[in-house]
């Protein structure tokens, strides 16, 4: 089974996370399986809000997860091929099950719509969720092995954040929920009705910016780190040149905050991170 499980979380991945199944694909083959299973995990946890009624089915959900990496209810929980996959990986590369039960409670965010309160706040639900999924392919490329320092993967999934909610900023109003830092917002005299409304002003526009130049900083700090490390887990981190991209579109765009950002074709993406993992060996 464990074949068609793997083949399965590829599939979800593809269906469900686009850019980071693209960046997968500068990944070596021997571990591609297993960062797709860890992926395809996240993805799986990430869209469990879009999925249920309200935040009591969705606590159960993430309960369900936690319980399959405890190994409570194993037998069923193999029953599912994308927690086939991901426990396939965590034995073959030994990896912490506990930090991905900590990825698992900073979902509980996601369930709820309380304001992400200051920017100190995001950059840690940042870094237990993009910046664990980054050191743990870094860790699968590297045999298991621990990679330090962490620099490249917290920066780089700190960045990635926020572009993410950047671009997602008027989905993720329309639905009631602030995920950027609301400090940021209300320094500049942003409202949180302005916000469920839709409603442009010069303070929001200039809150963003300020939070796209700390991604902008992020993505620097994470430029210089991947540099640094060993060659071979560099591909973890092929992810970079994609939210590069999509921050500078971010900043080129004419439209107002609320509306969709432009994606790029497949193909554009598929041609910066071939690109990016040759200039990176």
């Amino acid at each position: 089974m464990a074949s068609e499980s793997f083949a399965h979380a590829a599939n979800v991945l593809r269906e469900t996370d686009r850019d980071r199944y693209i960046s997968t694909l500068a990944l070596p083959a021997q571990h591609r399986d297993g960062v797709v299973a860890l992926l395809a995990f996240n993805a799986e946890v990430a869209g469990i809000r879009e999925r249920v009624s309200g935040p009591a089915p969705g606590e159960i959900r993430l309960q369900w997860w936690n319980d399959a990496l405890t190994g409570e209810g194993h037998g069923s929980v193999r029953q599912n091929p994308v927690a086939d996959a991901l426990l396939d990986t965590l034995d073959r590369y030994a990896l912490p099950p506990g930090t991905l039960q900590r990825l698992i409670g900073a979902r509980r965010f996601d369930l709820y719509d309380d304001p992400m309160p200051d920017l100190e706040t995001f950059e840690g639900y940042a870094g237990e969720t993009a910046s664990t999924l980054l050191q743990l392919s870094a860790m699968i490329l590297n045999e298991g092995l621990p990679v330090e320092p962490g620099d490249a993967a917290g920066h780089l999934g700190v960045a990635q954040a926020m572009v993410g909610h950047l671009r997602a900023f008027g989905y993720v109003s329309s639905q009631g929920r602030i995920v950027l830092p609301w400090a940021v917002l209300e320094a500049n005299g942003v409202r949180e009705s302005e916000v469920f409304s839709g409603t442009e002003s010069e303070g929001l526009h200039e809150a963003l910016g300020q939070i796209a130049e700390l991604a902008s900083g992020h993505l620097e700090k994470a430029r210089i780190a991947i540099e640094a490390a060993p060659a071979a887990i560099r591909p973890a981190f092929a992810i970079y040149p994609i939210v590069a991209s999509q921050l500078k579109q971010w900043h080129g765009q004419k439209h107002g905050a609320f509306a969709a950002s432009k994606n790029e074709p497949d193909w554009r993406k598929i041609a910066r991170v071939a690109w990016w993992t040759l200039r990176n060996r």
